[in-house]
């Protein structure tokens, strides 16, 4: 982000995606470790060929280091992402997807390409779909109310994307509602 920290509203992706690596992940270690305690929890012992549920920042440690396979999760599959693209075409609301998606997905597809079936193709679904829901998010925001704002099933990157547009909005709509009671007020005496 080109803004200096004093201008921003909102965490970078960067930040999302450190947030997002602390989810658990399916891996397939080629290597052996015993059982090792870390500040966010204990995992292991890892022990080829059996899988093992890692946070997703240890996961991807490993796999660079060629010491595992990344199971990827059972929504990132060409099938699956073309069902969510449909709908997401198809219906005016949001289709439920992981809340953390987009972090997740970007990771796995920069750090386990290989562990993925058609990483291109799914690389292209992901991101038609963001393109959709942006739309969408746009639309939403398009229709903003003083009183409350209906997203249902937005993800957290989406979210931190329209929070400095929803709270600036939101707070031009707050006043100008409560100068037109004021007026109002007024009109009345």
């Amino acid at each position: 982000m080109a803004l200096p920290p004093s201008l921003r509203t909102s965490i970078t992706p960067l930040e999302l995606e450190l947030v997002a690596s602390e989810q658990l992940v399916e891996i397939v270690p080629l290597v052996s470790m015993e059982r090792t305690a870390f500040i966010s929890g204990a995992y292991g012992p890892l022990r080829p060929p059996t899988k093992c549920k890692v946070p997703l920042w240890m996961a991807s440690n490993l796999k660079l280091k060629k010491k595992c396979h990344i199971v990827p999760p059972a929504w990132l599959n060409v099938d699956f992402l073309q069902e969510r693209l449909l709908r997401e075409t198809t219906d005016p609301s949001f289709s439920e997807m992981p809340f953390r998606f987009a972090e997740v997905a970007k990771i796995l597809l920069d750090v386990a390409s290989d562990d993925l079936q058609n990483p291109d193709r799914i690389r292209t679904l992901l991101k038609d779909i963001r393109e959709a829901r942006q739309a969408k998010s746009r639309e939403g925001l398009s229709k903003l109310d003083h009183n409350e704002l209906m997203l249902p099933n937005l993800c957290a990157m989406e979210i931190n994307e329209i929070r400095p547009f929803f709270v600036r909005g939101m707070n031009v709509l707050t006043q100008l509602t409560r100068e037109g009671t004021q007026a109002d007020a007024m009109d009345m005496s």
